[in-house]
C-alpha cells in the first residue's frame, strides 16, 4: 500500500506540474495574442491618421493650383472626385472586419493617391506654381505624408501577418478558439495601381 500511495503521489504531482505548465503556456499565448492584436490596432490607427492628413491637404492644394492660369481642369476635377470617393468609403476607427469594405476603401485611397501624383506632375509645367512657396510647402507635406502612409501600411501588413499566423499555429489555435480571436483581413492592392504613389519632384530649377 505504501508503494501504491507513493506512486499515486508522484503521478499526482507530475500531473499537477503538467497542468501548471500547460496553464502557463496558455496564459503566455493568450497574452501574446492580446499584445499582437493591440499592435495591429495601433498600426491601423496610424494608417487612418496618415490617410486623414492627406485627405485634409487636398482642398488647400486644389485651391492653390486653381490660381495658376489655364491649369488643367480635368486634373483638378479628378482629384476632387477622388477625394469625394474617399469620403464616401470611410471605415470605422476600429479594425476592419469586412474584407470587401476594406478593399473598396483601399481602392478609393489608391485612386486619390494616383490623381494627386498626376496633379503634381502637371504642375511641373507651370512656372508660377514652381515658384510659389505655398505650393512647394504643400508639395513637401504631401510627399512626407505619402512616405508615412507607405511605412504605416508595411507595419500593418507585418503585424497582421504575425497575428494571423499565431492564431493558426498549434497550440495558439486552441487558445484563439477558446477566446474568440478572429482572423484580421490583410491589406491587398491592385497590381495595376502603384501601392505608394511617388510624389517627388525637383522644383529647384526655377524657370
Amino acid at each position: 500500500m505504501g508503494n501504491f500511495s507513493k506512486g499515486c503521489a508522484i503521478f499526482g504531482g507530475g500531473f499537477l506540474v503538467l497542468l501548471l505548465l500547460l496553464g502557463g503556456c496558455g496564459v503566455s499565448r493568450y497574452n501574446g495574442m492580446v499584445a499582437q492584436q493591440e499592435g495591429v490596432e495601433g498600426a491601423w490607427s496610424e494608417i487612418q491618421n496618415q490617410y486623414k492628413r492627406r485627405y485634409d491637404l487636398v482642398p488647400q492644394l486644389v485651391e492653390t493650383v486653381k490660381g495658376a492660369a489655364n491649369f488643367e481642369k480635368s486634373t483638378i476635377t479628378a482629384v476632387t472626385e477622388a477625394r469625394a470617393s474617399v469620403g464616401k468609403t470611410q471605415l470605422p476607427d476600429a479594425l476592419p472586419e469586412d474584407p470587401a469594405q476594406l478593399q473598396a476603401y483601399l481602392k478609393a485611397q489608391s485612386q486619390l493617391g494616383s490623381s494627386l501624383g498626376r496633379l503634381l506632375l502637371v504642375a511641373e509645367n507651370y512656372p508660377n506654381l514652381k515658384a510659389s512657396q505655398n505650393f512647394l510647402g504643400l508639395q513637401d507635406q504631401l510627399e512626407g505624408t505619402e512616405n508615412r502612409i507607405g511605412v504605416a501600411r508595411r507595419d500593418y501588413i507585418d503585424s497582421v501577418k504575425a497575428y494571423n499566423t499565431s492564431i493558426r499555429k498549434f497550440p495558439g489555435n486552441l487558445v484563439a478558439s477558446m477566446f474568440s480571436f478572429e482572423k484580421i483581413p490583410q491589406l491587398e492592392f491592385d497590381d495595376n495601381v502603384e501601392e505608394v504613389p511617388e510624389v517627388k519632384f525637383n522644383f529647384d530649377d526655377k524657370e
